[in-house]
């Protein structure tokens, strides 16, 4: 709970006023980057960042004016292998298309979403979704994330103005659990788990170079389509987005390699700057295109 007041909760507070915000774990395999994202049921204190944040923006909602209007967005996708894949879709087998329109930025095509009227329907939603994720077994983790998920909520709010129109604001909010990196050495991986090893750690060496070549600053090209990681947070790397990397090392020193790797990832990482802005009649929000259909309606 501490983590989520301390990293998660202001990107959360600036997602409901229109603000997009992204979180994400980083870090070696088996150090707990799935544990700080998801945490435990058992108790209120085990929660983690997701369900955290699930709460705090249905609290939010309860106890808006009657005057504001909200409606909440999901979509659950994981990247196993480089393939995009619909954790809630009718086939989540299935590999989805990249697309980019000028309009709104980077999508992915065909992928399912859900409206959700509180926490509860979150959390089923993601339970569904991570019963169809990609986890298998290492020498050094038992139930190793083998692909990058991102679970994203939409938050979108209508007001009435002192013109009398209704105004829409439209925050996104990135709730990202990468795989781990690895060493083959230490995972024994060979085989499935080897090709996914692999897969895993081309995606993050490029995660790198994108924060790399944002904070040298002389970069005239950055490399966001050398991967559907980065092509997919390319908006909370440099971007419109408020974003924060949570990064995970475990106690053994025999990963101390390992460890300071992850330490170096984090500090290059907190130098980059992004460039936000609240998202006000974004084009492609829902609410906007329900209150321009009322008229046709009544």
């Amino acid at each position: 709970m501490d983590i989520y007041v301390q990293t998660a909760s202001p990107i959360v507070e600036e997602v409901l006023k229109g603000y997009n915000g992204t979180i994400f774990a980083y870090g070696q395999t088996g150090t707990g980057k799935t544990y700080t994202m998801a945490g435990s049921n058992s108790a209120p204190e085990l929660r983690g960042i997701i369900p955290n944040s699930f709460a705090h923006i249905f609290s939010h909602i309860a106890k808006a004016k009657e005057d504001e209007k909200f409606l909440v967005c999901v979509t659950y996708l994981e990247i196993y292998n480089e393939e995009v894949r619909d954790l809630l879709g009718n086939n989540p087998h299935q590999s989805l298309e990249v697309k980019e329109r000028p309009d709104i930025g980077v999508f992915v095509k065909d992928l399912t979403g859900y409206v959700v009227h509180n926490a509860d329907e979150l959390e089923k939603i993601m339970a569904v979704g991570n019963k169809n994720r990609h986890i298998g077994e290492t020498a050094m983790n038992i139930e190793s994330s083998r692909s990058h998920a991102i679970f994203s909520i939409t938050v979108e709010s209508s007001k009435r103005g002192a013109d009398n129109k209704m105004h829409v604001k439209m925050g996104k909010l990135h709730l990202v659990d990468l795989a781990g990196s690895e060493r083959q050495s230490k995972t024994q991986a060979t085989g499935t788990r080897l090709k996914e090893a692999t897969k895993i750690n081309q995606s993050l060496s490029v995660l790198g170079n994108v924060i790399s070549a944002l904070v040298d600053g002389k970069s005239t090209h950055i490399p966001y389509r050398n991967s559907k990681l980065t092509r997919l947070l390319q908006d909370s790397l440099g971007g419109n987005s408020k974003t924060v990397m949570i990064a995970t090392i475990g106690p053994a020193d025999t990963n101390y390699v390992e460890t300071i790797s992850t330490l170096r990832y984090a500090n290059r990482a907190k130098n980059i700057e992004n460039k936000t802005h609240v998202n006000s009649e974004p084009g492609d929000a829902l609410l906007t295109r329900l209150v321009h259909a009322l008229p046709k309606l009544m």
